[in-house]
């Protein structure tokens, strides 16, 4: 069985049993049918071969990137003009994939990249409120059983276990850095700066971050 296909098991059983609070949705496109699709078009592209892996990993996907394609970090419009898939989702750029794109092209390609690498979330289901991303401290608590379970599941799929990168230096790499000392899930866990905290805040500055994502990323 290729990583890809792991990969498309563990997504198609992911489920939340965690209480939420009120008014607050779960993004699962793996239940939806056109997404799954796009999902396996995109795993089975990139992902059909044994390599061992290291993971990326964000705090949870957003409703315009992940949260809507299935794949971290990749915008239908990405998918579409980067990947070669063809999709009729809508065609709305999300800025954290902007960067991390940018950055996937100057490491050498999806090929290269993804033959190396791979992009996940601590909570690999995103939230919603209102129409907006939503995340805070008590979710994070209330999730904490489906994060721990998720996170020793995907090493299942063959990744490196001795290091992970987290995005974000700040309370995303707070949150996973503890909770990875508790549980010793991998050996070292490495920020990066946060894609939409580049692209909001620090714009002009994209080239430099590219450089010490892949300074960090190559070794």
């Amino acid at each position: 069985m290729f990583f890809a296909d792991k990969v498309l098991i563990f997504y198609k059983k992911l489920a939340i049993e965690a209480r939420l609070p009120k008014g607050v949705g779960v993004l699962n496109p793996y239940q939806n049918e056109v997404a799954f699709d796009l999902c396996t078009q995109f795993y089975k592209k990139y992902y059909s071969d044994n390599n061992q892996r290291t993971v990326i990993l964000g705090i949870n996907p957003g409703r315009f990137g992940g949260g809507l394609t299935g794949i971290p970090f990749t915008d239908p419009l990405k998918l579409e003009k980067n990947s070669g898939i063809k999709n009729d989702l809508p065609k709305k750029a999300e800025l954290s994939a902007d960067f991390i794109h940018a950055m996937i092209n100057a490491f050498g390609g999806l090929e290269k990249f993804y033959s190396t690498y791979f992009f996940n979330s601590v909570s690999p289901l995103g939230f919603t409120q209102d129409g907006k991303n939503y995340d805070t401290p008590q979710l994070q608590k209330n999730l904490e059983k489906f994060i721990i379970q998720s996170l020793y599941q995907q090493l299942d799929l063959g990744l490196n276990r001795e290091v992970a990168f987290c995005l974000g230096e700040g309370d995303n790499f707070k949150y996973l850095n503890k909770l990875n000392q508790k549980e010793k899930i991998f050996g070292n866990i490495v920020p990066l700066a946060h894609p939409r905290f580049i692209m909001q805040y620090k714009r002009k500055y994209v080239q430099t971050y590219i450089e010490d994502y892949l300074r960090k990323l190559k070794g």
